[in-house]
C-alpha cells in the first residue's frame, strides 16, 4: 500500500462524504478508493469510517486520524512545490466556479492572459448563479459576490460589485420616470430571487445620509443575471443589476439609468476556498491572478478602505449576487 496515496483518498472521502464522489474527484475506480481505505484501517488496527448504503461518517479515531493526514500532506505538497517552483510552472486540473454574468463579461475574455502565463493548467470553469458545495462537488476554488455565510471557507476579498437602477426607454416612455426610491412601489419591478433559499433581493438607497431599503412585489422575479437583464431591455419593469453588465446597454441607449443620485449598497467579492484544503500552486496562482484582473477593472476594483486579505467567511444576511450568488 502506497501510505500517502491513502491517506489522501481517506481525506477526500471524508470531504465529500462519499466513497463515490471522492472516486470521482480523484479519477479512481470506486473500488481502489475503498480498498486503500481498508487497507489503511488494517494497517491501524483502527475503524476510521462509518459506512451505510447512503453516507460516510469519520469515527472519533478518525476524526482525529483525519486532521493529522491533512497537516501531514500539505508539508508534503509544501515540500514538493519548494523544490520545483523555479523549474516548472503550474499544472493540472483547476475546477472553479463564478457566477453567470461574471464569468461572461468579466473572466472568460481575460483568460487568454492566464494560459498565457500558465500553459500547463487546465481549467474547468462552472458558470452558474447556483450556488455550489466547493467540497461535495469537488470545486478547488470559487469567486462569490455578496456577504459570505458559510463559514468553513476562507475568502480572499478581491473587488467589489457596484449596482444601477435602470429601465428601457420604451418603458420609461410609458411609466414615466421615479424621482425618488419610494416611487419604485407604484412601479413595475424586476425581482432577482436567491438560487439558494427563494428570497428575494432588497433594494437599498443611500443619498446624503439618507437610507432606503425596500422590497418591491415586481412583476416578475429571476434568479439568472443574463434573463434579469433580458427582462429589463424587453421593457418588463425597472431592474436593478450590477453596473459592468449594464454599462454597454446604458452608452447604447437600450437602458436609461434611474435615480442616478441615489447610490445603491455595494457587495464585495471574494475568491473562497475550504479551510481544511491545501492551497496548491495552481489555486494560488488563480487566486493572484483574478486579484490583479479586478484590480485592474474600473468598475471591480477595491477601493483604498477595502482589504484583500484572507479572512474567514462570516454568516450575514445581507443580499447576495448571483447578481452575483
Amino acid at each position: 500500500m502506497n501510505k500517502l496515496q491513502a491517506m489522501e483518498v481517506f481525506v477526500q472521502v471524508v470531504d465529500a462524504g462519499s466513497f463515490t464522489r471522492a472516486a470521482e474527484t480523484l479519477q479512481l475506480p470506486k473500488a481502489t478508493v475503498s480498498t486503500l481505505v481498508q487497507a489503511l484501517e488494517t494497517s491501524l488496527a483502527s475503524k476510521l469510517l462509518h459506512r451505510t448504503t447512503r453516507h460516510v461518517s469519520v469515527t472519533s479515531d478518525g476524526a482525529a486520524y483525519y486532521e493529522r493526514c491533512v497537516r501531514i500532506l500539505s508539508d508534503v505538497r509544501d515540500a514538493e512545490e519548494s523544490l520545483s517552483r523555479h523549474r516548472f510552472s503550474p499544472s493540472g486540473r483547476l475546477r472553479v466556479d463564478a457566477p453567470t454574468g461574471l464569468s461572461a463579461e468579466i473572466l472568460i475574455p481575460a483568460l487568454p492572459d492566464f494560459f498565457e502565463r500558465y500553459p500547463d493548467i487546465t481549467l474547468e470553469l462552472g458558470t452558474t448563479d447556483r450556488p455550489v458545495d466547493l467540497v461535495e462537488e469537488g470545486v478547488d476554488c470559487a469567486v462569490r459576490g455578496g456577504e459570505l455565510l458559510d463559514t468553513n471557507l476562507i475568502a480572499r476579498r478581491v473587488g467589489v460589485i457596484n449596482f444601477v437602477t435602470c429601465a428601457s426607454p420604451a418603458y420609461v416612455e410609458r411609466y414615466g420616470m421615479p424621482m425618488h426610491p419610494r416611487d419604485l412601489e407604484r412601479h413595475r419591478c424586476v425581482n432577482y430571487f436567491s438560487a439558494r433559499n427563494g428570497k428575494i433581493s432588497s433594494w437599498d438607497y443611500t443619498r446624503d445620509g439618507e437610507r432606503i431599503d425596500m422590497t418591491l412585489p415586481g412583476v416578475i422575479a429571476l434568479n439568472d443575471s443574463s434573463a434579469y437583464i433580458q427582462a429589463g431591455l424587453s421593457g418588463l419593469g425597472v431592474i436593478n443589476m450590477t453596473d459592468y453588465l449594464l454599462n454597454e446597454h446604458l452608452a447604447t441607449g437600450k437602458m436609461v439609468r434611474l435615480l442616478p443620485e441615489w447610490r445603491c449598497d455595494p457587495l464585495p467579492v471574494h475568491v473562497v476556498y475550504p479551510h481544511n484544503r491545501h492551497l496548491s500552486a495552481k489555486v494560488r496562482v488563480f487566486v493572484e491572478w483574478i486579484s490583479e484582473l479586478f484590480a485592474n477593472h474600473p468598475n471591480l476594483r477595491l477601493q483604498p478602505a477595502d482589504t484583500a486579505a484572507p479572512v474567514p467567511a462570516l454568516p450575514s444576511s445581507a443580499r447576495q449576487a448571483g447578481q452575483g450568488d
